[in-house]
């Protein structure tokens, strides 16, 4: 631990008392003043509408639906066994795909599987991702010689995963796993877990050196302590905002793989990457079939990236007076 001069003392004395004079002035913290700053970001109000509208239509969209998803709805003047496909009529806002089953409906549902499968792959690359990044950050910025040697093992493990690319890596996990919606899940969470890793363990290196970390050295704290207790909680605010980036990511790649057909075997689950899939074989009849799905898809995931952008920024100390 380096030994502080008494003009560095008195400087890092100084700073503090200036810093703790604007906290006080102020009276906000970090995270208020954050979302003050979304508050007045217009990109950050489109991207929270957009979250807000897709959380809000996966929770009772199923409610809304006028029929059951996997319901035939058959009529004895447009039957869909003689190859005739109803387009949008008052019964049927978005028309019957190729079953005879609403179209609207199916979109209702298949909002909340979509989620689903983003929010769970998120959490399986956050949970290992932050866990593997706490070891790597702790062991190389506390951990002293022993330390640094875990943390090489384990960032060149993480360099292996970047290295590949993601759609490649994703399938490659969902082909060893099985077809299934879990396998899902899982593949497009062990693509995002370097990312996480990384990114928490240069946040720790950046926590590692600062005063309140040598204040609780050398006070004779224990390291496992400061680690849990002070350097990782002050470092999950750029993970949080990555989680909220990732979250498009992993909507648009657990589409990709149900659109590969690894996805959920069962045809008649309403998922929007699968009902893009199924769209494929009529394009020249309903363009509409693969239009409405990927309109779904692009629109939340621009939701997540406008929101996550603007937290990032408004988290960014560069940015903040």
């Amino acid at each position: 631990m380096s030994v502080l001069t008494p003009g560095r003392k008195a400087e890092r004395i100084d700073r503090l008392a200036e810093l703790t004079a604007l906290a006080d002035e102020t009276g906000r913290s970090l995270w208020q003043e954050a979302f003050a700053r979304l508050r007045r970001n217009p990109m950050a109000i489109i991207g929270a509408v957009i979250v807000a509208l897709f959380l809000l239509l996966s929770i009772v969209g199923p409610l809304l639906a006028p029929y059951s998803p996997t319901a035939q709805i058959w009529r004895e003047e447009t039957s869909t066994a003689q190859g005739i496909f109803p387009g949008p009529r008052a019964e049927n806002w978005l028309g019957v795909d190729h079953l005879g089953r609403d179209f609207f409906s199916r979109m209702l549902v298949g909002a909340r599987q979509t989620l689903l499968v983003g929010v769970v792959a998120t959490l399986v690359g956050f949970a290992l991702g932050t866990l593997l990044g706490a070891v790597s950050g702790a062991a190389a910025g506390l951990g002293g010689r022993r330390g640094r040697w875990l943390d090489n093992i384990l960032m060149r493990a993480t360099d292996v995963l970047l290295a590949l690319p993601s759609l490649l890596l994703a399938v490659s996990v969902a082909a060893v796993l099985g077809r299934s919606l879990t396998t899902v899940m899982i593949a497009v969470g062990v693509v995002q877990i370097p990312i996480f890793a990384r990114l928490l363990r240069g946040s720790m290196l950046a926590q590692a050196n600062a005063d309140y970390v040598l204040a609780a050295r050398s006070l004779g704290v224990r390291r496992w302590r400061i680690v849990l207790s002070h350097v990782v909680p002050n470092s999950l605010g750029p993970v949080i905002v990555q989680a909220t980036l990732t979250l498009a990511t992993a909507i648009i790649e657990a589409a990709a793989l149900s659109y590969l057909g690894l996805g959920n075997p069962d045809p008649s689950t309403p998922e929007w990457g699968l009902m893009l899939a199924d769209a494929q074989v009529f394009l020249e009849v309903r363009a509409s079939w693969a239009f409405y799905p990927a309109a779904g898809i692009v629109i939340t995931a621009l939701g997540f990236t406008l929101l996550g952008e603007a937290m990032r920024e408004a988290l960014d100390p560069k940015l903040r007076k």
